[in-house]
């Protein structure tokens, strides 16, 4: 008998230890891990994916792109100048003749009918310089150059939407590496609960207190408990895997990350998110500035119609000989250039207004995939606080309760039956709170990023 009142008093001290862990306040809530020196923070491991996720290097790319096409649409108000190196030779009378005369060779003798009909073969090295230069072309270079930045500015918006979707997946994976870690701190407790369980039933078989049916039920519930421990850790590996993944990296040292602790975020009406995502998200801004950069190609196109003057010249030097002596010419005018019969410019003037109605529909359809997005985040973070709070109050309510009937079956007053069923409220209870914890933090997150808000900094601020 003194055996059992020992074996009932360790019981109830490890009971008692188990119970107030699950009641205690959020930050000291069930199986916080002891923390290292060295952690993972939230922004360390959104400063790496940042740097190291291919879809921040893609981002990046494609506003390099942006830039060069800024660059080349610049290059069609400087002017354009060529070398040529060019060497000949034949008994054409055309270009014998016209050859001589370019060398400055042309003598009384070259005016011979025989000589002009039948020449002799002539050699003829030409070094030449071209140059154009456009003067005007109402305007349709710089409305295209103004497109080109359009575009560019459409590409770093885009990016800046790339980095907070970055941001979100990475919450996303911490939050999932934090959760599974807290079921695995769970499932280890309620398998130390299930083994001391079984030993206590084992105990009051051998004094007469309990049947044999008392232990095997204890024993099946620690196997279970053993199986889910086994599942949790899988699940923290899984988490683990997609936070490398998030992360942009492989092969990371698993150290400890960084708490997030529970908290109540702030929150605004609805119209007010809304409107803040209308004026914010870089997808929405990316589609606008892409409006206003298409827009400056019709008008560009239009010009295409227009007359167009273009300034010209060219400079070259003729020798009968590589390094010989010759002579050299030059020409230089001004050109006004009109395309009477302008098809292909219609063409492409009406693939650019295409263009344009389809960007205006991106836009409409973007504007309205905003709204909803924002509304369904507002809704899931309205939804994940309120749950939190039922959460906690039922983790509490089943700690209470698992107590109650720990004290009743030690008293002969409840069946092995009525105890691990509540052990498994209890255990639910708590799985359920830190799920809320963590999807409440997730929502928020979601929320900003619905909203156009989802910063680094703003990221950062939840730890």
């Amino acid at each position: 008998m003194k055996t059992t009142k020992q074996t009932g008093l360790w019981m109830a001290l490890l009971i008692g230890a188990v119970s107030w862990t699950a009641m205690a306040q959020p930050s000291q809530a069930t199986g916080q891990p002891p923390q290292p020196a060295a952690q993972l923070t939230l922004r360390q491991a959104i400063d790496t994916a940042l740097g190291k996720n291919p879809a921040a290097a893609l981002a990046h790319a494609e506003q390099n792109a942006a830039q060069a096409g800024v660059d080349a649409a610049r290059t069609a108000l400087l002017p354009q100048l060529g070398f040529a190196e060019d060497i000949s030779r034949g008994n054409d009378p055309v270009y014998v003749f016209g050859t001589r005369l370019r060398q400055q060779r042309f003598t009384q003798q070259n005016f011979a009918l025989n000589q002009l009909n039948k020449p002799t073969p002539i050699g003829d090295f030409v070094t030449r310089f071209n140059g154009q230069w456009m003067l005007f072309d109402w305007l349709g270079t710089e409305k295209r150059i103004r497109s080109a930045k359009d575009y560019q500015a459409s590409a770093a918006s885009m990016g800046e939407g790339a980095n907070q979707r970055i941001v979100l997946r990475v919450v996303e994976a911490y939050q999932s590496v934090l959760y599974a870690q807290r079921r695995l701190t769970v499932a280890r407790h309620e398998q130390a609960t299930a083994a001391a369980l079984l030993h206590d039933a084992q105990t009051r078989v051998k004094a007469g207190l309990a049947v044999d049916s008392d232990v095997l039920a204890a024993q099946v519930n620690l196997s279970e408990r053993e199986q889910e421990t086994i599942a949790a850790q899988g699940d923290v590996d899984n988490a683990w895997a997609g936070l490398e993944a998030a992360m942009g990296v492989t092969g990371i040292l698993r150290q400890t990350l960084a708490p997030i602790p529970p908290r109540n975020y702030p929150s605004s009406p609805l119209v007010q998110d809304i409107d803040q995502a209308l004026k914010t998200r870089p997808d929405l801004k990316a589609l606008r500035q892409q409006g206003a950069a298409q827009r400056a190609q019709v008008s560009a196109a239009r010009t295409d119609f227009l007359p167009q003057i273009d300034a010209y010249g060219n400079w070259e030097t003729d020798r009968d000989t590589f390094a010989g002596n010759g002579g050299n010419n030059w020409v230089a005018g001004v050109q006004l250039k009109l395309d009477i019969l302008p098809l292909g410019k219609r063409a492409r003037l009406l693939a650019e207004k295409a263009k344009q109605q389809q960007i205006e529909a991106r836009q409409l359809a973007g504007e309205q995939a905003i709204r909803l997005a924002v509304e369904q985040a507002w809704t899931a973070h309205r939804t994940a606080e309120l749950q939190v709070k039922t959460a906690r109050a039922a983790m509490a309510q089943a700690a209470e309760s698992l107590r109650i009937l720990r004290n009743r079956y030690h008293a002969g007053l409840a069946t092995m039956t009525d105890l691990l069923r509540a052990e498994d409220a209890q255990r639910r209870s708590q799985n359920d709170y830190w799920r809320a914890v963590y999807g409440n933090t997730v929502a928020y997150t979601q929320l900003m990023y619905a909203t156009g808000g989802l910063t680094p900094a703003a990221a950062e601020a939840l730890q």
